[in-house]
């Protein structure tokens, strides 16, 4: 990451910020930086950590810096468009929210507060099964479909009757993550005792004491726990038998046999996440899904895998002509989605970076992460003398720095 800006002149982070203190932050890093001094460390480290070394997690982000663009001059580059679609569905740009698990402990409320900001800003946003609110909530707040990200575990009559809740709540597309039969090691989750909501302990206690506006925040709402679990499977109503199921519940025997059960279940739009092979694309393109997610899951699960980007070329070569590919992790600036367009992927999805705004500022944070990323888009389209995002290609890039999987 870039560590250009002068960011101790950023806002005080004990205090609510104001409207004019959204001017001082004008790039993702200066989001980030506030958003570990406002959050609690334990919600901080969850966001912004990868597995095992997080190897893949920085990689995911360098191997983006490596890739160069192509400037270009004299050229008319007016009435430019970053508009686009993603499964048929119109975007500002061609990004949507990835699922994240624990939003609202970045923020209260903080599914609600992406949601409606995703809403307002014209792109989707996807909700986790892990999240703090659930489905029937960000329906409650949003007046158009949101997406709903499905883990699939052993109780299949649960993930039935959560499909059938999403259904339920007019989710415009179902995403399916493929990545997470296992969960990878994180080291500073099992560091920092991470829980929702948090246990109390005297370490815990002293560092929300550093926090304030982030606990009145959290003391002003009922959501604190696993909103789209608890209450719905028999025998977890709490914390303690939740984290018990949970370890029992991803499911290591996933396979492309249930991905035909699921798409019949759900019979709408259907995205897979976590595609990082060429064979295991062909394979997920085989089952008439709508769009794959290239992606490792944010650097999360298996440390020493190729970061997202450099896998792109080989798999849009492999795939781009039988279904729509998006790209997710290591995305960090617009110039990184126009990279990411460029290499094939007809859309984007951000974890961190609107996690980022969300806990520095939340609904007006998630709104000026998206203005930056657009902006950023839309200026370095231009340097490259493009107008429309839908026309972007592989010419825009420096053909020695576009990256050559083995």
């Amino acid at each position: 990451m870039s560590h250009s800006t002068d960011h101790s002149r950023l806002i005080n982070p004990l205090f609510a910020p104001t409207a004019s203190d959204l001017a001082k932050a004008v790039c993702i890093e200066d989001l980030r930086v506030l958003a570990q001094k406002r959050v609690p460390r334990m919600f901080y480290d969850y966001a912004d950590s990868g597995s095992w070394t997080e190897g893949t997690y920085r990689d995911n982000e360098s191997d983006f810096r490596k890739i160069r663009f192509r400037q270009r001059v004299a050229r008319n580059i007016a009435d430019r468009s970053i508009e686009s679609t993603m499964v048929s569905v119109p975007v500002s740009m061609p990004v949507a929210i990835a699922p994240t698990g624990l939003a609202g402990m970045q923020h209260a409320d903080g599914e609600i507060l992406a949601a409606k900001a995703c809403e307002k800003f014209g792109i989707p946003y996807t909700l986790s099964t892990m999240s703090i609110a659930s489905i029937e909530d960000i329906a409650a707040h949003t007046t158009k479909p949101f997406w709903f990200q499905l883990y699939v575990m052993k109780d299949r009559d649960f993930i039935g009757r959560l499909i059938d809740r999403a259904k339920a709540a007019h989710c415009g597309a179902l995403v399916v993550t493929l990545d997470l039969q296992v969960i990878g090691q994180r080291h500073k989750d099992l560091r920092n005792g991470l829980t929702a909501p948090p246990r109390i302990t005297l370490g815990n206690m002293l560092n929300f004491a550093t926090k304030p506006a982030w606990c009145l925040n959290m003391l002003r709402t009922h959501r604190r726990e696993f909103g789209n679990v608890i209450g719905h499977v028999s025998g977890v109503d709490d914390m303690g038998s939740l984290l018990s199921w949970t370890a029992q519940q991803f499911d290591p025997k996933l396979d492309w046999s249930d991905i035909a059960w699921i798409k019949k279940r759900w019979g709408g739009k259907l995205v897979l996440k976590g595609v990082l092979d060429v064979e295991d694309a062909r394979l997920a393109a085989a089952c008439g899904v709508d769009a794959l997610v290239v992606s490792n899951h944010g650097g999360r699960q298996l440390d020493g895998a190729l970061s997202s980007i450099a896998m792109l070329p080989a798999i849009a070569d492999a795939v781009g002509n039988q279904v729509e590919l998006w790209l997710d992790s290591g995305i960090r600036s617009g110039q990184d989605v126009l990279k990411a367009v460029a290499l094939g992927a007809r859309g984007t999805m951000i974890g961190r970076p609107h996690l980022y705004g969300l806990g520095a500022f939340g609904e007006a944070g998630v709104t000026r992460c998206l203005e930056i990323l657009a902006k950023e888009l839309d200026v370095t389209m231009a340097f490259c003398g493009h107008t429309d995002i839908r026309a972007v290609g592989r010419d825009v890039l420096h053909p020695a720095s576009i990256p050559a999987c083995c």
